[in-house]
């Protein structure tokens, strides 16, 4: 919901005056949307997506645009799939160090569930056995959330058991804490470009982002680097953050599943707010200059890439002098005047976890 990174961005992909091979223009606007019927593509070639997480009706038009070869960022199918357990083991399957993370049943049924749901799950289930691998400090945290929401910072069983006792029918994770001495907040852009930003979650929240950093070791920039890139370029997302919190010199992976990032000026600051919007204007930009492409129809490709293989037959153009191909990004924001051309242009063993922990003094995440 945040309304400065939208705007900046549509502003500046308007000021690049970019051409696609066929020499059309292409512009940014918001957004458009209302009913969306079944045989009508979307008049987009490329949207990034803001606020579909939140809005599932979104979610559902951004399938639907992909499926007529628009390229979304981030791909819907993918980001609809996954979970943060998932990222984990995937990490680990890579070779990133993650904190241990155990995923747990929920504490109440599920709606519509009984007992009789549940015959497949051991009883009673090995507490000692999830502690002594978790280890405490840890967090208890809700599989796929965000927002800071749910989340407790426990140092013992008592504890665990108060917060468990609390979690409802959420699907949680408990997972170890890292005692960090450094921690990174990364961008990455097109699965090719970092943005490594000094970071501590402590912090209250407008002055998490460190504006005077101490340097650092570079070969353990040079590892935050490389570990986010492949994270992003396993998961496939084109716009995400990943968070390492460092201890004894290891950068652990703490958050990576973040494709609609924080980019708000006021949060970042202004350095970093102008690297992101640079980066994303230039990453939806080149995809404009391709696509439409045409969509593999298979539930496997989609979920793996919305969009692959040669250009699709464009849509009929409109009454607009200007090339239909457009570059959109999906966010709020107050209309302005149409232009000429009918759019609208607004102006392993160490722990840690991303979420918003009770105890300052241990690694927080998303």
């Amino acid at each position: 919901m945040e309304n400065t990174f939208p705007g900046a961005l549509v502003e500046r992909i308007n000021s690049m005056n970019a051409k696609t091979k066929d020499g059309e223009g292409i512009s940014a606007e918001f957004v458009q949307v209302g009913g969306v019927r079944l045989d009508k593509p979307p008049a987009y070639a490329v949207i990034v997506d803001r606020i579909s997480h939140d809005i599932p009706f979104y979610r559902a038009f951004l399938k639907h645009a992909a499926l007529f070869g628009s390229v979304i960022i981030n791909n819907p199918f993918w980001w609809s799939a996954d979970d943060k357990f998932f990222n984990y083991s995937l990490a680990a399957k890579l070779g990133v160090a993650v904190p241990p993370t155990v995923i747990l049943p929920h504490k109440k049924y599920p709606e519509g569930t009984t007992d009789r749901s549940m015959r497949n799950l051991e009883y009673p289930l090995d507490w000692d056995g999830v502690f002594e691998y978790v280890g405490f400090p840890a967090f208890l945290k809700p599989v796929d959330g965000g927002g800071w929401r749910d989340v407790h910072h426990v140092h013992n069983p008592g504890e665990f058991f108060h917060a468990y006792d609390q979690s409802r029918d959420l699907c949680m994770t408990l997972q170890g804490a890292v005692k960090f001495d450094e921690y990174f907040r990364c961008y990455v852009i097109g699965q090719e470009k970092v943005h490594i930003m000094p970071y501590d979650p402590r912090r209250p929240h407008h002055e998490r982002y460190l504006q005077n950093p101490p340097e650092y070791d570079k070969k353990l920039l040079a590892r935050v680097e490389k570990d986010a890139l492949t994270l992003c370029r396993a998961l496939g997302y084109d716009l995400n953050t990943v968070e390492f919190a460092v201890e004894d010199g290891i950068p652990y992976a703490i958050d990576f599943m973040n494709p609609a990032p924080d980019a708000d000026v006021h949060s970042v600051g202004p350095a970093n707010f102008e690297w992101i919007v640079n980066a994303v204007a230039g990453l939806a930009v080149e995809k404009a200059k391709t696509a439409p492409l045409t969509p593999v129809l298979q539930a496997q490709a989609l979920l793996s890439a919305s969009v692959k293989g040669a250009a699709a037959k464009a849509p009929a153009k409109t009454k607009s002098a200007e090339a239909r191909v457009k570059t959109a990004t999906n966010a709020p924001a107050k209309k302005a005047p149409a232009t000429a051309t009918g759019g609208a242009k607004p102006p392993v063993k160490k722990k840690a976890l991303k979420e918003e922990p009770a105890d300052p003094s241990a690694a927080s995440a998303e």
